[in-house]
């Protein structure tokens, strides 16, 4: 059995991938984060020693990495490796989408602490915070106990969780027009393992906003220098050049919206088939035909052939253990406010 000492980064090569990390300078590798999961494998390596000797370190490694490009890595891992990197990000908004379509299926309209619920099924730490932003995006200046539709939520949260630390630098840009700064200061991102809260916009500010060529002219410096993930220049200009003024939350709004954006990332499908997953679908046919009993129930009553939305299929990590687990009662509190499901 491999002791922790010969298996101490960064000597990756004794484990036979050839990589020779002290003398790596490719900045393709750097740029793909292959070290993050290289330390994250060998961490876990250590951690399931015992259990991993059973089977042999190379099945290990084989089945890490499968999962890293299947994407089910994330899934119930801590909230600082699932925002790590861009891939893990794109990974847990694909995974959220395709737990939790049910709840757009059926209709479903949840409130924003509903939404926070279910992402804590998958990421049990996952701050409240950002789930605040995502529905402030959805309700702009409405009480945060409105009902959102699923297909609302989602693509704000995704426009929030992948592009959070610009998102935050954009806020304060906004803040600085409205109060008559210079914009050009240079803006520091956060570290990414931090949130700062976003400045408070005044009554004016939400009411008429900022001058729209001169806040494009900021975010185009922004997204020059911004060492975290920016949406295209390109999109976010001809999102801008559609106005004259607007205030941050409908920019915001209109990133949520914009059809290239989402395009860009490649997470989430168009809006309109955002309810359509043909693969995950064939699965959930293939796990339910293994349960006694379930599929006569299920067939001989075409009203239950839909899944429940509230019982979301959930994957097993490989290697971390199912922790934190929670029942999600997200019932209509009998509330007529709610978004459009048909906004565009």
């Amino acid at each position: 059995m491999l002791s922790p000492e010969r298996l101490a980064l960064p000597d990756y090569e004794y484990l036979g991938f050839g990589i020779h990390v002290k003398n790596m300078q490719d900045c393709c590798i750097a740029q793909r984060h292959v070290l993050t999961y290289m330390e994250d494998a060998v961490c876990q390596l250590l951690e399931n020693r015992e259990d991993i000797s059973q089977y042999g370190i190379a099945r290990f490694f084989t089945e890490y990495f499968n999962s890293v490009c299947q994407g089910t890595h994330i899934l119930f891992r801590e909230f600082s490796f699932i925002q790590a990197t861009p891939h893990n990000r794109v990974s847990f908004l694909r995974a959220f989408w395709r737990c939790f379509r049910t709840v757009g299926k059926n209709g479903d309209l949840l409130t924003m602490k509903e939404y926070h619920c279910l992402l804590q099924l998958l990421c049990p730490d996952f701050p409240l915070e950002l789930t605040q932003k995502a529905a402030r995006i959805v309700l702009m200046d409405d009480a945060m106990d409105c009902l959102m539709s699923f297909s609302d939520f989602l693509f704000a949260f995704q426009i929030q969780f992948y592009y959070s630390e610009f998102l935050d630098s954009v806020a304060t840009i906004y803040q600085d027009l409205l109060s008559g700064k210079n914009p050009n200061t240079v803006i520091v991102p956060t570290s990414s393992g931090q949130h700062r809260q976003r400045p408070a916009l005044g009554e004016a500010g939400m009411l008429e906003g900022v001058e729209a060529s001169l806040f494009c002219q900021c975010l185009e410096n922004l997204c020059d220098r911004h060492k975290y993930s920016c949406p295209p220049p390109a999109l976010v200009k001809e999102v801008l050049s559609n106005v004259q003024r607007l205030t941050f939350y409908g920019f915001l709004m209109a990133l949520s919206k914009h059809h290239g954006i989402n395009q860009a990332l490649g997470a989430l499908p168009d809006k309109g088939d955002l309810m359509h997953d043909p693969a995950m679908d064939e699965e959930l046919e293939r796990l339910l035909a293994q349960v006694p009993g379930l599929v006569n129930s299920v067939t001989a009553s075409p009203e239950t052939s839909c899944l429940p939305s509230r019982t979301p299929p959930r994957v097993g990590s490989p290697w971390r253990p199912l922790h934190h687990s929670r029942k999600v009662d997200g019932e209509s509190d009998g509330s007529t406010e709610e978004t459009d499901e048909s906004e565009t």
